[in-house]
């Protein structure tokens, strides 16, 4: 069994353990429980978490805006979320500026019609952000029948939780929020058994909060200032990364990044295991993991630029570690091998084990999506809307196509039954009007 089927296996494992004695959606989507087998992207970078989906998916590898389209949609508003799938649904976050509306969008999987649009805030969004960030840039998470989507609004973070219909069963405040930078907000919840797990990472009230599931009572709160002896670049921790959670070692540990070091907490108590330095200030990406050399791997790129290696033992030993940063996008680990679309569009494969350069090559850049894996192909999106399929192979750069949607690509994709679900945008009348792909043979 290969090393990434090994990681699918463990994560589905965990996945129904996680979900045990969890209601059953509701009739409309023919009382389907999620103990069953189900969604395969339910949650930011899929199954995993580490952007790699169920190799048995037989997903098109060539596509363009009329060609292996299933179905698109136009989607209202603005926002950057990635597209997630449980139950037969597809869930988005949007927002509307105008109207200082942020909402959650229910989408049937099948036919792409919209069955529900949710509010969940109005007003109070900030008055300046990234041009590059949207008021509804993380992704919902989903586990048993609740959905929790995360905005920044009001000067704090906010959690909401919804039923697989739309309905508001809480809303919490996680903490105020603000930043040297107006840059926005962006990092996703991440769901674990009976806890949704939100990073609220900036310079006044700097934490990560797990919450009950069912009532949204605070569990644990995980501080995140500045240790003693860490410096950042404003003295204050900052970032912008959704934390993951893996099994390595035979450990459930989850991982974040930023603020001049690598952590790993128990999800489970929000007791911090272990750390060690970076020598970036802040990230972006989310951190992933090889279990052959036992190490997790982030990379960073303000006001240094690094990705590094790191034992996953606590000792802290440094495997390895190089001078190209994969900023806002996040790396991949399919057998042992990391690749990372770096700065500039360039591809990387290093040896997870050493981090031996194995080729590089040039794509094109900005870009802002993570990668996906299925099967032995990796497919990289630019800011443009052109995605780069390869083969997942570390001895030469083997180019299979490029594939083109819409003017502007953020999100990133998903994947479930053969089919790949892309969020692009497209100029109409002088604006961008936002789209919902399912692709598929």
């Amino acid at each position: 069994m290969t090393g990434w089927k090994r990681i699918l296996e463990v994560s589905r494992i965990v996945m129904i353990v996680a979900t045990l004695g969890a209601t059953t959606w509701s009739g409309a989507l023919n009382a389907q429980s999620f103990d069953e087998p189900r969604s395969e992207w339910s949650r930011w970078r899929g199954p995993t978490g580490n952007g790699i989906a169920n190799a048995s998916n037989d997903v098109p590898l060539t596509w363009s805006e009329t060609e292996n389209v299933v179905w698109k949609v136009k989607i209202a508003g603005r926002g950057h979320s990635s597209p997630v799938i449980a139950g037969g649904r597809v869930f988005l976050t949007s927002a509307d500026e105008q109207q200082q509306m942020q909402s959650v969008i229910c989408l049937d999987q099948q036919t792409g019609k919209q069955e529900w649009s949710q509010v969940i805030n109005k007003g109070g969004l900030p008055a300046q952000i990234h041009d590059k960030n949207t008021h509804a840039s993380p992704t919902v998470a989903i586990t048993g029948d609740r959905i929790l989507a995360v905005f920044l609004h009001h000067d704090a973070i906010h959690a909401t939780c919804l039923d697989v219909n739309g309905k508001q069963i809480w809303q919490e405040k996680i903490g105020d929020y603000a930043s040297k930078h107006p840059f926005g907000y962006g990092s996703s919840p991440v769901a674990v058994g009976d806890l949704f797990i939100v990073s609220n990472e900036n310079k006044i009230d700097s934490a990560i909060v797990a919450l009950d599931v069912k009532s949204g009572e605070q569990r644990w709160r995980a501080d995140r200032k500045l240790p003693a002896g860490y410096k950042s670049v404003n003295g204050l921790k900052t970032s912008y990364s959704t934390p993951v959670v893996a099994d390595i070692g035979g450990s459930l540990q989850m991982l974040i990044s930023g603020g001049n070091r690598i952590t790993s907490y128990n999800p489970e108590t929000g007791e911090e295991l272990w750390k060690c330095r970076a020598s970036w200030d802040v990230t972006c990406g989310t951190m992933v993991w090889d279990e052959f050399s036992n190490s997790v791997i982030a990379s960073g790129g303000y006001p240094t630029q690094e990705t590094l290696a790191i034992k996953a033992d606590g000792s802290g030993k440094q495997v390895w570690t190089t001078s190209v940063k994969c900023y806002e996008q996040s790396l991949i680990v399919v057998d042992g091998y990391v690749y990372g679309q770096a700065e500039r569009g360039v591809i990387y494969c290093w040896h997870a084990a050493d981090g031996s350069v194995q080729w590089r090559e040039r794509f094109e850049g900005p870009e802002s999506a993570s990668p996906v894996a299925v099967g032995d192909h990796i497919f990289f999106t630019s800011e443009k809307g052109n995605t780069l399929v390869i083969k997942a192979n570390p001895e030469k750069f083997e180019k299979v196509g490029v594939n083109h949607l819409g003017d502007s690509a953020f999100a990133s994709m998903a994947i479930d039954n053969d089919r790949i679900y892309a969020r692009v945008a497209k100029k109409e009348n002088g604006k961008l009007q936002e789209y919902l792909f399912c692709l598929g043979k």
